[in-house]
């Protein structure tokens, strides 16, 4: 007996010896307990793998060539890459900005085509990312269906905006009449035989991945023509709509830089490391401020703030009119706090002043995040590190 009782045996219902327990196994159910939390590890364990396996399927995209001009790499060649990055994005930026203020110069119409060159540049940028990475693949017609699904779409949302705005030119011309006169229904036509192309090029062993590069097509195109068919849209209705908000997201990108290059400390984000709080800080302040002077600036001429119109007489877009009472000077009354600094009881500002400073804190909250979206965009595809 003393024995049995030294293994931890006992004699059951009928003088039977109850086997001893098995090694690892504790009294007062800890067994079950441990069995359930070792199922829990190993199903952890078979997540684990599955996601170490999706991320290994990810396929790696060839790393984008550095094309800073030659002549710009010889002159600073002597300095810190930080400093050479500083130098380089400083000059670029200078060029950008100049060339913009030539095509503001030159019109609304060439800003419009601007706004339509940048969205064919982003949805060809982004179109190339899901081609270069499964091209290995060799889809039947993905980007020639990508591309035409571009023309479908951007047919469908500048078909009317063609003819509210050139109403008078679209009246002369019979072809063109019969365009607007049907253009949602040859829209939607249009579409139709693109979805029909997408059937018929489906290939047994690639059924999912076309599928999924569909949907990337569509949301690619949600993205680029909506917001560039919305611009165009404010653009329309008067320079200043495009320009304030544009230049607000320019203003705070590079004010953001420059206080985080100098100033900058705490990480804002993980996904982006080198953005800091300091950067996003000083950025909305100064664009703030920047909106509030543009939008004083730009309201005085009739040349920003009048709805763009097309004249079939001189055959040009005219911007004459009289201006509203949001680009007026009108008096407001300071509060008491600010009396007692200005010293004086009013002050005239145009109503649109007003207007520029939600659309400047709209540019400093929200636009960096476009900046995130992008980051977390290109680790997915591993193009960035």
């Amino acid at each position: 007996m003393l024995e049995l009782r030294h293994r931890g045996s006992c004699p059951g219902p009928g003088g039977a010896v109850a086997p001893p327990p098995r090694e690892g196994e504790a009294a007062g159910g800890d067994h079950e307990t441990e069995s359930t939390s070792d199922k829990e590890t190993d199903i952890d364990d078979r997540f684990g793998d599955l996601d170490s396996r999706a991320d290994s399927d990810i396929p790696e995209i060839p790393p984008s060539l550095d094309r800073t001009p030659e002549i710009l790499k010889k002159a600073l060649s002597g300095l810190s890459s930080r400093w050479k990055n500083w130098w380089i994005r400083g000059i670029l930026t200078l060029t950008m900005i100049s060339m913009f203020f030539l095509i503001i110069y030159m019109g609304s119409f060439m800003l419009m085509l601007l706004v339509l060159g940048i969205q064919v540049k982003c949805f060809h940028e982004i179109i190339t990312i899901g081609y270069r990475a499964y091209h290995s693949y060799d889809l039947p017609w993905f980007r020639t269906l990508s591309w035409y699904f571009l023309l479908c779409v951007n047919y469908f949302f500048y078909g009317e905006t063609v003819a509210d705005y050139f109403a008078t030119f679209v009246q002369r011309e019979e072809q063109l009449q019969f365009l607007i006169r049907y253009h949602r229904f040859i829209s939607f036509a249009l579409y139709l035989a693109g979805f029909c192309m997408f059937v018929l090029s489906l290939v047994k062993k690639h059924y999912r991945l076309q599928f999924y590069m569909f949907a990337w097509t569509h949301v690619t195109l949600l993205i680029t023509v909506t917001q560039s068919h919305l611009v165009i849209q404010n653009l329309f209705e008067g320079m200043i709509w495009f320009l304030v908000p544009i230049s607000s997201v320019i203003c705070n990108d590079i004010t953001a830089y420059l206080f985080g290059f100098f100033f900058g400390r705490t990480p804002l984000i993980k996904l982006s490391p080198k953005k800091t709080w300091e950067g996003f800080i000083g950025g909305f302040f100064s664009t703030v401020v920047f909106g509030f002077i543009a939008a004083y600036v730009l309201s005085k001429y009739q040349y920003f703030v009048c709805p763009v119109e097309y004249r079939s007489d001189i055959n040009s877009f005219v911007t004459e009119c009289e201006p509203t009472e949001l680009f007026q000077l009108q008096s407001y009354s300071l509060p008491p706090f600010l009396q007692a600094v200005l010293r004086q009881e009013t002050v005239s500002l145009y109503p649109f002043q007003i207007h520029s400073i939600a659309l400047s804190t709209f540019a400093s909250l929200i636009g960096p995040f476009g900046g995130f979206f992008a980051s977390g965009f290109k680790r997915a595809f591993k193009i960035k590190v």
